[in-house]
């Protein structure tokens, strides 16, 4: 089987047909996608068959599984569930709930789990129900953003390192977002402010709202550099806008994009996404 792959953005981005991740697929095909992943940082699949068995199955093809910590509502399952449902009743989950006040925390520019020691690789979030209008997920090419630097930003990053923090990113939205008990599970990590792509060469800024502040750096000084960083990257020429529709499954590599979430009525829509990510 050939996939066929059709641009989404001048930059990066790209639709990917003719294959149903939900369906066995020889490791050809899955060497196409893989190759199609390193070179467009996101590709979406439309009309695709997934349940979470199958999601879970394709999605180990990347890597390691990450699993859910106690901040998310799907502790200790393979999904971090991005939804607005109560994962017992199904019932829509009221917006003063720390659940949903967590979630606002997705509104924020940033990259997966880059609090982590080990960040994830990529990040797999498949649309079940949509509601009809908003919703939509914003990525912006870090790539492109780097090669857009003026000279003099390229050099200062060389060698920079950044502290990320769920905490830190969490707080900025709501003091309330998480318990002791999340913070302690979360000290954060130190990141390298510039990631190489090992297949292609390709050089991404690597920031985003987890990153905290620049070690060695005054604190504040760091934060204005990191603002300015994420301000520059996220600028419409870098961005695409994924409007979901229910069976899409959307893939990215977290060390080349920055993403989002926007908004959609909690009260009046349901929405559930299956989201996992590997290493």
């Amino acid at each position: 089987m050939t996939i066929i792959v059709r641009r989404l953005h001048p930059l990066f981005c790209a639709e990917i047909g003719g294959v149903d991740t939900g369906e066995p697929m020889d490791d050809a095909t899955f060497g196409e996608i893989l190759a199609a992943f390193e070179e467009h940082s996101v590709l979406v699949f439309h009309d695709q068959s997934l349940d979470d068995a199958r999601q879970i199955e394709f999605s180990r093809r990347f890597g390691v599984l990450e699993t859910a910590g106690k901040a998310n509502p799907a502790t200790g399952t393979q999904f971090a569930r991005q939804s607005n449902l109560d994962i017992r009743t199904g019932e829509v989950i009221p917006p003063e709930d720390r659940r949903m006040i967590y979630q606002k925390g997705n509104y924020l520019w940033h990259s997966d789990s880059s609090f982590k020691a080990v960040p994830s690789l990529c990040s797999l979030l498949s649309a079940r129900i949509v509601p009809p209008d908003g919703g939509n997920t914003e990525f912006a090419s870090m790539r492109a953003a780097y090669d857009a630097l003026p000279d003099d930003v390229k050099q200062k990053l060389e060698g920079l390192v950044a502290e990320h923090s769920l905490v830190y990113s969490r707080e900025t939205i709501s003091t309330e977002a998480l318990t002791p008990e999340m913070k302690a599970e979360l000290p954060g990590a130190w990141q390298t402010m510039l990631r190489v792509n090992p297949v292609n060469g390709r050089k991404a800024v690597y920031a985003g709202a987890h990153a905290s502040h620049v070690i060695g750096w005054p604190r504040e000084e760091g934060r204005a550099f990191i603002q300015w960083l994420n301000d520059f990257a996220t600028q419409p020429r870098f961005c695409y806008a994924h409007a979901w529709r229910q069976g899409d499954l959307v893939i990215w590599d977290n060390r080349a994009t920055l993403h989002r979430a926007t908004a959609y009525d909690t009260l009046r829509h349901k929405r559930l996404m299956p989201h996992d990510g590997a290493w």
